[in-house]
């Protein structure tokens, strides 16, 4: 395959059309955050199970292509960060891959629940206070999103605080001192 070819299929399958190419175009950047190479990790030096600036602008890239920006993060994109979160051991993002974890899972599980959410360049920004439009009380979110965070939390090795601190505004400010123990408190519950 010739070079420009090449590129130009790289650069289509990151640029997404939709919501579940969106989420396609996450795995392209699970698998380079996993081995280190690919198209997300060309032209610099990417240590395999790392997670970097470029990582994480990646996926707010595609998080926010023109083409998905008004609507809702799918669970196939959520999932897909969720897979990043997991495969990533080393972190050097300044911490934006965990803020856009915590937004995106809160896109989704707001807008899963029925309730209105901002378009994702506003809701997503590094900028962005999450407190701003997520919601913050149960009520308010579908108990089905709730457990399928928890399952998507318990038992993996990477915990992001951010967002088991999320997790635990939607249950209520009584459940502040367990956001650490979100995971197993669930595992209990369920």
């Amino acid at each position: 395959m010739s070079a420009a070819l090449l590129k130009s299929v790289e650069s289509s399958s990151l640029e997404p059309s939709c919501r579940d190419t969106a989420a396609h175009a996450l795995s392209i950047v699970r698998d380079g955050v996993i081995t280190g190479e690919g198209p997300t990790t060309r032209g610099r030096v990417h240590f395999s199970r790392s997670i970097d600036a470029d990582d994480a602008a990646w996926c707010a890239r595609i998080l926010t292509a023109t083409a998905v920006n008004d609507q809702p993060v799918s669970r196939a994109e959520a999932e897909a960060l969720f897979e990043i979160n997991e495969a990533a051991t080393e972190r050097a993002d300044g911490g934006r891959f965990d803020d856009l974890l915590t937004k995106a899972v809160a896109h989704y599980a707001a807008s899963a629940s029925g309730l209105k959410v901002p378009p994702r360049s506003v809701a997503l920004a590094q900028e962005t206070d999450i407190e701003s439009w997520a919601p913050s009380y149960a009520s308010k979110v579908n108990s089905e999103m709730l457990e399928w965070i928890a399952g998507q939390m318990r038992g993996k090795r990477q915990n992001n605080r951010r967002l088991m601190a999320m997790v635990a505004t939607f249950l209520g400010a009584t459940a502040l001192p367990l956001a650490g123990q979100l995971p197993n408190v669930f595992d209990i519950g369920m």
